[in-house]
């Protein structure tokens, strides 16, 4: 059962970082910065979090690293520590196997957690029934939210009968959808749509390169010759990791400008200078190799991470991505919330 006061704030849209992970040089985790970071999304306004996911980087599952339990109750800790409202809706990242999923699902249950985000992710060989199947055990321990990872970082390509079933399983509360693919985020709206579940079910972008614009768009589906409007509702992003309190400011404007029904060219360029600054983060030039620590890369430079690592060597930056931070560091002055992080992060980073 989905804490009503969650489920509320899940409808209405928010935003929801996807939570980096903080290393020391040597590749352990860095404690202190890691709380320090849950700290700074909470001060920064954001709706929740979502922790042990892409951002997070998967390996943390891995016996050679066995940081799973460990990150996720860190989080769940400030989140107690911060008195957060009863609406801050608390995710974990599920993934692996049926029998891993079952396992990670009833412990972020059982430390707190309201929702798990289901990775369909690094499971090629499974069919799309035995990928609902999966989905249905999940569903049966924790609420939880669908997740379309891209297949450039481990996802792979759904049909829309998959979406369209995974719709009418009950406990299902939302989806995320994070192909950076027009097309196949147009199944999933369309899927949902033809859900008698519809309602039920919030739809968050991931896709990163389109954050805005998804976030505009009022999408109408034809139902039985009757015309279903879905929307967008929030975010959940790794993108949202880093300038965040800039994020919250610029969803908060979107939220005014759709209730308006009006939507300022200005916010259209807005969008188009965010993707810019993704790119820049999220290296698509390298088939996103340096996503990860390009993420790491910003919060390096504002003091949040000690460093850009990663718990495996291949993740890093790729040759001139240092350079394009650098360049829309310089471009979007506006996005960032150095001086916001610089005022506080003494306070985040207190033992």
């Amino acid at each position: 059962m989905l804490n009503p006061a969650v489920k509320k704030q899940l409808q209405e849209g928010t935003v929801i970082p996807a939570h980096p992970l903080a290393l020391t040089e040597d590749r352990q985790l860095d404690e202190t910065s890691q709380r320090a970071l849950t700290r700074y999304y909470i001060d920064a306004g954001v709706g929740g979090v979502a922790v042990g996911v892409h951002t997070t980087q998967f390996e943390i599952r891995d016996p050679q690293f066995n940081l799973f339990e460990k990150v996720l109750t860190l989080a769940i800790e400030e989140i107690e520590k911060a008195q957060v409202p009863d609406s801050f809706i608390k995710i974990g990242g599920i993934s692996g196997p049926i029998e891993q999923a079952i396992e990670e699902a009833k412990f972020i249950k059982a430390i707190g957690y309201d929702l798990g985000l289901l990775s369909m992710g690094g499971l090629q060989s499974a069919s799309e029934e035995e990928l609902l199947n999966r989905t249905e055990k999940i569903a049966d321990i924790i609420p939880v939210i669908g997740f379309y990872l891209q297949p450039a970082v481990g996802g792979r390509i759904l049909s829309y009968d998959f979406w369209r079933k995974l719709a009418d399983i009950p406990n299902i509360h939302g989806i995320k959808i994070a192909p950076f693919n027009r097309y196949q985020s147009l199944d999933v709206i369309r899927a949902v749509c033809h859900s008698k579940r519809n309602e039920e079910i919030a739809i968050y972008t991931g896709n990163d390169d389109n954050i805005v614009n998804d976030l505009l768009t009022v999408y109408r589906i034809n139902v039985d010759g009757k015309k279903i409007e879905k929307r967008i509702v929030g975010g959940l992003l790794g993108h949202w990791s880093v300038w965040t309190k800039t994020a919250v400011d610029i969803f908060n404007k979107i939220t005014d400008t759709r209730s308006k029904g009006e939507i300022p060219s200005e916010l259209l360029t807005l969008g188009q200078e965010i993707t810019d600054a993704n790119a820049a983060f999220f290296d698509p030039n390298n088939e996103f190799k340096g996503s990860i620590a390009g993420i790491n890369e910003v919060l390096t430079r504002q003091g949040l991470l000690k460093g850009r690592w990663c718990l495996l060597d291949k993740e890093r930056l790729s040759p001139n991505q240092l350079e394009e931070i650098d360049r829309v560091y310089i471009d979007y002055p506006h996005l960032h919330d150095d001086v916001f992080v610089k005022e506080n992060l003494a306070n985040w980073l207190k033992e």
